[in-house]
């Protein structure tokens, strides 16, 4: 009998943080329909580096 591999999946403590900031820039509903993936280069930077540049500020 063959066993299921589960799929784990990651809990990133950031992902809160990066949903957030993809809704503030409008690419909520983009993500949910596409995947993370179909985000341009430019647009997964953009989020990158708010992330970046919130976290610094917290800190």
């Amino acid at each position: 009998m063959k066993h299921k591999k589960l799929k784990v999946r990651r809990l990133d403590p950031l992902e809160p943080l990066k949903m957030e900031i993809a809704a503030e820039l409008g690419l909520l509903e983009q993500i949910h329909s596409n995947g993370w993936h179909s985000l341009s280069a430019k647009e997964a930077g953009r989020i990158g580096g708010l992330m970046t540049q919130r976290r610094r500020k917290e800190g």
